[in-house]
């Protein structure tokens, strides 16, 4: 079948929209359980949840940039939103109701603006590894609290991963539910492995309910296992916010902090997703597509949605291929309430538990822990950390926090740049350039001349790095009063940078030498110019190759040290020693040779 155009340039075919079938009905089932209790932890009504899960859902898949990612309610927004509410009106009551999704409304507006204004760049913040502690740690959160339902503990809603543990290590399990889970694990588990292609989440839920039937049919009452039981229609009513207008100035306020709360949640999923499915993803769309979401959503009954981790790797993992996926576990989820009720209601809590435990498995995704260890201790550390902070803190906190120490990471490396000498190697032929510190056949450098490779931004943040290191050279017992700086890998300079040079020029020349550059890029040479260092340098004092260069310096030294002088580096040393000496005009005014006659060695 040839494939269908969808919006924004995607794609369907027959085959494809059998697997999106699919995955959405997964998507529909799963979202039952968690809307209804993430309602719960938001102080609405659990019908809300579910609300929440498809016009908010529909709108987000068809406008945003991932083709895998589910939208709708969240454990983080909804404990965020119960905080943020519960002091201005009494949960659960109409006046909260109506708080609840006028804040929805302002949400969508904020994050729309933020895609519209294309500030989706501030993703490109939030980097692999902290991105890898992420969805470690959230890997972690889905199987903790699978538990609960896995296990059949007692405990309280709205409890966080410490309390489910320790419930968990000092209650004994129940065996009913154990054995469903169990049993839904295996089976999901065992035919993923085998059997990838198939419907096996489907399938293993299948099991897990039938697991549960024959309990009740046949075990003792106290194997018998909690059901999903009767629902509320989930068919989203249309209504306008009705709130008071002095309230508005403080609902914006939430309203501000719950945009951040949802859009790094969005993003952070969007990109883990993206990165397990190879798709790129488009942070100014996303955030558009979310805003929009949420837009729509709180004139449809729904309270603060966003991409759903929960949702979304379950809907990769089932074999979505389009955002047509969760369009479907959206539409489905009316008529599956409506029609199958009874069905429904029979579904095992510990089965969609055992379900959660494989997903939160392939999250954690052991591999790259290993392959990140070998490669940087530092960046381990980053993803370390963000794992514990997405396990103690909220997400978005988490988020936050990894990309933070991402940054500084990256800020500590960046202002210490590789400052190398350089010189011949004696073992070749044609004695190429070679880093003195790393070759241990390189000749001895020059008594005059430093040849120094720089390999890093000159910025504020390096300044000290450099000066430091610059200021060590010409502190030696015989420093080499000349110094040509290779730069073409310095790739930015700043104001400070600028100062920086312009004081080393000053020091060489009080020397008696000078400050040569080989190769700098344009952009530095433009900041160069519009801060007036290139006057002060000198447009002789910069060179395209090091053969000019060389050439040209040379003419410069102290003739009665080259003489003297036993190593010979350059070729000038060996055709031109008697020449200079007999050159006893000012530096100033002796004629350069030829570019191609200087010559390296």
């Amino acid at each position: 079948m040839s494939p269908l155009p969808l919006p924004a340039g995607r794609h369907f075919s027959g085959q494809s929209l059998r697997a999106d079938l699919l995955a959405g009905l997964l998507g529909a089932v799963l979202v039952l359980p968690q809307g209804i209790a993430f309602a719960t932890l938001a102080g609405m009504p659990p019908q809300y949840g579910l609300y929440a899960a498809v016009v908010p859902c529909i709108v987000a898949a068809l406008c945003g940039s991932s083709r895998h990612v589910v939208s709708g309610p969240t454990n983080a927004n909804s404990l965020a939103l119960f905080a943020m509410l519960a002091p201005l009106a009494v949960v659960g009551s109409p006046a909260y109701i109506e708080l609840a999704l006028a804040v929805t409304v302002l949400v969508g507006l904020l994050q729309f603006a933020t895609g519209a204004l294309r500030l989706g760049s501030i993703a490109n913040f939030i980097s692999p590894t902290a991105l890898l502690g992420f969805t470690g740690g959230a890997a972690m959160l889905i199987a903790v609290h699978a538990l609960k339902e896995a296990l059949a503990l007692d405990i309280p809603a709205g409890q966080g991963a410490a309390a489910v543990m320790a419930a968990a290590l000092t209650h004994a399990p129940h065996p009913g539910a154990l054995l469903v889970a169990l049993a839904t694990l295996a089976c999901a588990a065992a035919l993923r492995r085998w059997r990838p292609r198939s419907p096996f989440m489907l399938a293993a839920l299948a099991l897990g309910t039938l697991v549960a039937w024959a309990l009740s049919a046949w075990a003792p009452p106290a194997w018998h296992v909690r059901l999903l039981g009767p629902l509320p229609s989930p068919l989203p009513p249309f209504h306008v916010p009705s709130v008071a207008l002095e309230q508005l100035p403080q609902l914006l306020g939430i309203a501000a902090a719950l945009t951040v709360v949802a859009l790094a949640q969005s993003i952070a999923i969007a990109k883990a997703v993206g990165e397990r499915a190879g798709q790129r993803i488009d942070a100014n769309r996303e955030f558009l597509g979310q805003g929009l979401a949420n837009l729509a959503g709180g004139f449809f009954s729904s309270y603060v949605s966003c991409g759903s981790l929960n949702r979304s790797m379950p809907n990769l993992e089932a074999g979505a291929r389009t955002p047509l996926a969760a369009v479907f576990s959206a539409l489905l989820l009316v008529p599956l309430v409506a029609l199958s009720a009874p069905l429904l209601a029979r579904i095992p809590m510990a089965a969609i538990a055992g379900l959660l435990v494989l997903v939160g498995w392939t999250l954690l995704n052991l591999p790259r822990w290993r392959q990140l260890a070998r490669a940087s201790r530092q960046e381990l550390a980053v993803a370390a950390i963000t794992f514990l902070a997405t396990l103690t803190v909220r997400l978005e906190i988490a988020v936050l926090i990894g990309s933070a120490l991402s940054l500084g990471l990256y800020l500590h490396r960046s202002s210490r740049p590789a400052m190398r000498s350089m010189g011949f190697d004696n073992r070749e032929p044609d004695r190429p350039f070679v880093v003195v510190e790393d070759t241990p056949g390189a000749l001895p450098e020059c008594p005059q001349l430093k040849l120094l490779r720089m390999e890093g931004s000159v910025y504020f943040g390096a300044t000290a790095h450099v000066s430091d290191r610059l200021q060590a050279l010409r502190e030696q017992p015989a420093p080499q009063r000349h110094l040509l700086v290779m730069a073409k890998s310095m790739n930015f300079i700043d104001v400070a940078g600028s100062q920086l040079w312009r004081q080393e020029l000053r020091a060489h020349r009080s020397l008696g030498g000078d400050l040569y550059f080989h190769r700098p890029r344009p952009a530095v040479l433009a900041q160069w110019q519009r801060d007036g260092f290139l006057d002060e340098l000198g447009p002789d004092h910069v060179f395209r190759d090091k053969r000019s260069a060389i050439g040209s310096i040379y003419r410069r030294l102290d003739p009665v040290v080259c003489v003297g002088c036993q190593r010979r580096l350059f070729q000038e040393c060996v055709s031109e020693p008697v020449e200079k000496l007999s050159d006893s005009r000012p530096v100033e005014q002796r004629t350069k040779l030829p570019a191609m006659s200087a010559a390296v060695i």
